[in-house]
């Protein structure tokens, strides 16, 4: 259904605050700010590298993600120049942790080409059909990956590793920036359809899944190394992810409960 122009000119006005504080705040070089010359192969440790390596992975698919996400929001100026700005921010995560694992020793660059070539060997689809959907879907799955950046980046530093410690800390206040943005065009969707945007929000949770689940070689290996080295568990990604951002776009888990019995009614 095609927005009204209010609703546009209000994305727009989220984005341009998005955009600026990005800008003037946010805006890092994986060159110039990230301190290369503190690579110890001391620091080294396997688990670390496989995190980083399947974070790369997931990032890998960001040609689908890109085309895909931005022709769903393509009548939104706002969200669709958002769009643009996540792709270039989400190449930088992935190009950061590449050169990591590549300069640091613990995989070779034709290590690296050939996990992309097997990545890239499928194909991404967006796992929902509207916008609001993948609006909301955004808000939860950023969250739920800035959550993980920030274990990460714990570890690292724990293990006297600064420079991936100090990749995670920037990756991970991009994520946290994209969650807010998602957030808050939920918010607009929600002043405008409450009813049926909460009805999205019920339908995505129920369908929830990270997108690298069924892309990633040997993902679920790879996902229980990170759950015991600072991943986002069942617990985890209730308390820290699902209901804070229920909270910040104002639904309450009963309306989600009542949505929810809506839907499998609706589905019997």
């Amino acid at each position: 259904m095609a927005k009204n122009r209010a609703f546009r000119e209000a994305i727009y006005r989220e984005y341009m605050e998005f955009f600026e504080r990005a800008e003037r705040n946010r805006r890092w070089s994986v060159f110039t700010d990230i301190p290369w010359d503190q690579l110890a192969e001391e620091n080294n440790d396997e688990e670390a590298a496989l995190n980083a390596e399947t974070f790369v992975g997931v990032e890998s698919y960001l040609p689908d993600y890109v085309s895909q996400g931005i022709n769903v929001v393509r009548e939104m100026f706002g969200q669709a120049w958002f769009s643009a700005n996540w792709g270039y921010e989400e190449s930088k995560h992935a190009l950061a942790l590449r050169e990591y694992l590549v300069r640091s020793g613990q995989r070779t660059s034709e290590q690296m080409f050939d996990y992309e070539e097997e990545i890239l060997g499928k194909k991404w689809t967006l796992p929902f059909e509207t916008a609001r959907q993948m609006t909301f879907y955004g808000a939860v799955q950023e969250l739920a990956t800035f959550m993980m950046y920030k274990h990460q980046e714990k570890l690292a530093r724990d293990r006297g590793d600064e420079v991936l410690a100090t990749i995670y800390g920037y990756v991970g206040r991009d994520e946290a920036a994209h969650a807010d943005f998602y957030r808050k065009v939920t918010q607009l969707e929600i002043v405008e359809d409450r009813e049926g945007a909460i009805r999205d929000m019920a339908l995505v949770f129920k369908n929830f899944r990270m997108p690298g689940t069924l892309l990633v070689p040997d993902y679920d290996a790879r996902t229980e190394v990170m759950r015991k080295t600072g991943g986002v568990d069942r617990g985890v990604f209730f308390k820290e992810v699902w209901f804070p951002t229920l909270k910040k776009v104002g639904v309450t888990r009963e309306e989600i409960t009542r949505a929810s019995a809506e839907l499998r009614k609706s589905a019997a």
